[in-house]
């Protein structure tokens, strides 16, 4: 059983990431630790866990966890990663990892020069709904693929939320605009070669609220558009000359509807309808997880990935700044 230390007592974790944690086959929750130590002492009890920290530095310095989850701010994702890998902790951290590419080559150093496991927690690439999606795709299911279209959006204007707060690593493509970048990129195995953008930022706030994405890859496009201040919507289609994908609720199933996958053929006249019941994507990342934290042989997001996910961010930050085309 792989041992977690939970950094600090944020929501996702409380709510989606820890129970899924203890309902896994090989993990287990050990520990909380929090600036405040009688909020962690309240989480550890709720999920009984053992132990709990009033210090981040104290817990990693422990022998009772062997691995971290980190859900802080985006901000301090790198900071943390490595101090965790450094104490000889293996790292799940929240999406994203880090707020430019650049950033995560000190990540890969430390796992590196630590023997640990740092992965980026995209919980989706888990999902039986996208493995499915990646399975049809390279089976040929839709032909060649030409166009990919998606939307991720909800609507947020809480002045304390840190995905308002720019000091916290806050805006829309940080936080859910990774999502079609990520699954696109992991059921085709391409990579984008250049993007077109625009992106407005909140007058107050200073966060990016809205962004409208164009990406060349190459065989095909993806367009998409985020927003954080939206009514809320969820939806990713495969397009090709064969027919096409519809992946229903393909981010948060839980608030956005049934975890469900639509092919439908070239001429609209015949669909088949994929279901997925209680697919538990968190649980599924947690169990996956804690295998490659064993040594075995197990597909999670390296940190190579993660950089190159995170280049095609940094790439629509730069595209929102000028007209036109800019490489990635």
């Amino acid at each position: 059983m792989l041992r977690f230390g939970i950094l600090s007592t944020a929501r996702i974790g409380r709510d989606l990431v820890v129970p899924a944690i203890q309902d896994a086959e090989n993990a287990v929750v050990s520990a909380v630790a929090s600036r405040d130590f009688a909020k962690a002492r309240a989480m550890a009890d709720r999920f009984s866990a053992p132990h709990a920290f009033g210090s981040y530095e104290e817990m990693l310095a422990s022998d009772v966890i062997d691995a971290v989850y980190i859900p802080l701010p985006t901000a301090q994702h790198v900071e943390w990663s490595v101090k965790a890998a450094n104490a000889g902790k293996h790292v799940l951290c929240e999406k994203p990892i880090a707020l430019r590419a650049s950033e995560i080559d000190q990540l890969i150093a430390a796992r590196d020069r630590n023997g640990v496991v740092i992965a980026e927690a995209f919980m989706v690439t888990y999902s039986p709904v996208w493995r499915k999606v990646r399975s049809l795709i390279a089976e040929g299911a839709i032909g060649r693929l030409r166009h990919v279209q998606g939307a991720f959006t909800y609507f947020n204007r809480d002045p304390n939320n840190m995905r308002n707060i720019p000091a916290l690593g806050g805006g829309g493509l940080p936080d859910i605009g990774v999502y079609p970048t990520i699954t696109t990129r992991f059921v085709t195995g391409k990579e984008p070669v250049r993007v077109q953008a625009s992106t407005d930022r909140d007058p107050e706030f200073g966060t990016d609220i809205y962004s409208s994405v164009r990406a060349d890859f190459g065989d095909f496009e993806l367009s998409f558009y985020i927003s954080t201040q939206l009514a809320a919507r969820q939806v990713m289609v495969f397009h090709g000359d064969k027919g096409f994908i519809e992946v229903k609720s393909p981010f948060n199933a839980d608030r956005y509807g049934r975890e469900e996958v639509e092919l439908t053929n070239q001429n609209h006249a015949q669909s088949q309808l994929f279901r997925f019941q209680d697919a538990r994507q968190y649980k599924l990342q947690a169990e996956a997880f804690a295998r490659a934290a064993s040594g075995e042989d197990e597909e999670v997001v390296t940190l190579e990935n993660s950089r190159l996910n995170q280049k095609f961010i940094d790439a629509i930050y730069r595209a929102s700044a000028k007209d036109g085309w800019e490489t990635i």
